[in-house]
């Protein structure tokens, strides 16, 4: 389960689209923005496996927000905004590894063009439906290989960076998060953090399909973020240590080099056939995470269904590979719809569609935190342990997300925030903000189709565990 969080995430795939917005961002204090976008995040995890100790259903932040808040909070933050934010994750996550995979292959001239690569990107996304259709048990063999490539290449880049001629030394001043310039970069620096730990809560979308699942998913999800942590802050020290924050070359502020940080670097480091590995694992990392946004998305309609908020269609399971069979294609399907839409409007979306993910990761990581303490709040003085596990810690994680939300909502409406903008409004704002705003409507509407959930969802929507159509 640890290999589905760590999959998820895409560890190589988010280093190389993040870590150079990041210190376009705060320069070399990216390594400290690393650890203090941490927080929040271990915070939160805590949450999850809390939550999940005491409702091991794969409906996940649709149930315990529901539980806690009541069906309209649990609806929107708890199914919605984590369904658009996969789903805008799967368009970038597509097109990083159609691009990686054309220039792998000796295809740059294609890698460049948007029709190849968005066809491209189509066809992965449809593979991976394919693959998830099958069953968890595949998904899983997949992943895991997927996932050791990844750790395997960023630690071997990240030797070869930090043993290379004329790489400087690392300094503990990289790490000191009270010397931001400010609380605009700060705050930019930490929601593209949460977008590159972001996914380590997939673990949790199969709790039933685990054999302890009261325990082993919310234990696979905190080992995954300190594992995600580790590999995260070693890939950018060495980074750093070994191309600085330039302007030209291989600087990691040249602008060239900005969403594609160890495709700009590992030639150098590395030298040809080794720089092949690391593209290779970007390209997987890609693939892997798009495969297990599909397994994650379709188990919570699953539940959404079988709790009557959704069509009872969603909650089909295939009686042989004991998989969601409408939920699952639903899932590729709108990822597909939402890329093509993409490429052809907004063709250079990638950067912003990183931004706005990780606003809609605030809100519903911060929604889920709190749900935790306010579902344990009359457990909270049982012991220092319940005080400290359902109690201070998810609050902490919910005010950092939510005091990240407010300040980069206000930066982003700025039509000068990212690479695109509409109306004099930035293109980042309009994404996120633009895309939790219509959860309203859809929400009411939702409403009038199920209207029994709606009345008594909050005290029903734990009363039956799912398991299979």
């Amino acid at each position: 389960m640890v290999s589905l969080g760590l999959a998820s995430t895409a560890p190589a795939y988010s280093i190389t689209v993040t870590l150079g917005l990041v210190i376009l961002a705060v320069g070399h204090l990216a390594p400290a923005a690393l650890l203090v976008g941490f927080v929040p995040i271990l915070c939160t995890a805590y949450a999850f496996r809390e939550l999940n100790r005491t409702m091991p259903d794969c409906g996940t932040n649709f149930v315990w927000i529901t539980k806690a808040f009541g069906p309209w909070p649990g609806w929107i933050f708890g199914n919605w905004i984590p369904q658009i934010a996969t789903t805008i994750a799967m368009t970038a996550l597509a097109q990083v590894g159609a691009v990686n995979l054309l220039s792998l292959i000796g295809l740059q001239r294609y890698a460049d063009r948007t029709l190849p690569v968005t066809c491209l990107g189509v066809a992965l996304i449809a593979l991976v439906t394919a693959v998830a259709y099958r069953g968890i048990q595949l998904s899983a063999l997949v992943q895991t290989a997927m996932v050791t490539l990844q750790l395997v290449a960023l630690l071997g880049f990240g030797i070869a960076a930090l043993a290379h001629h004329g790489a400087t030394a690392p300094s503990l001043s990289w790490f000191n998060p009270f010397r931001f310039d400010g609380s605009g970069p700060f705050a930019e620096s930490v929601l593209l953090c949460l977008f590159i730990y972001w996914g380590w809560d997939a673990a949790l979308t199969v709790n039933e399909e685990a054999r302890d699942r009261t325990r082993a998913p919310g234990r696979a999800a905190v080992i995954s973020t300190l594992v995600l942590l580790s590999s995260y802050l070693f890939t950018a020290v060495a980074a750093l240590s070994f191309a600085g924050t330039g302007t030209t070359g291989i600087g990691l502020r040249n602008e060239d080099n900005v969403t594609d940080v160890l495709a700009a670097l590992s030639p150098a480091a590395l030298g040809g056939p080794l720089a092949k590995v690391v593209q290779l694992a970007v390209a997987l990392s890609a693939v892997a995470a798009l495969l297990t946004c599909v397994v994650s998305t379709s188990r919570p309609n699953v539940s959404v269904a079988v709790h009557g908020a959704l069509p009872r269609a969603f909650a089909r399971v295939h009686p042989r590979f004991r998989t969601p069979t409408v939920a699952t294609v639903f899932t590729g399907a709108l990822a597909i719809l939402l890329l093509t839409a993409l490429t052809a409007t907004v063709p250079s979306f990638l950067g912003d569609a990183v931004l706005s993910i990780g606003l809609l990761v605030c809100a519903y990581y911060g929604a889920t935190a709190f749900a935790c303490t306010w579902h344990f709040r009359h457990e909270l003085r049982d012991s220092p342990r319940a005080l400290v596990f359902k109690g201070i810690l998810p609050v902490a994680g919910g005010l950092m997300m939510l005091a990240a939300f407010a300040r980069s909502a206000v930066d982003m409406i700025e039509p000068s925030y990212g690479s695109t903008s509409f109306g004099g409004f930035g293109g980042v704002f309009l994404l996120g903000i633009g895309s939790m705003a219509l959860g309203l409507p859809v929400t009411a509407l939702i409403r009038i189709r199920f209207p029994d959930f709606f009345r008594h969802g909050r005290s029903t929507v734990t009363d039956q565990l799912v398991t299979e159509d």
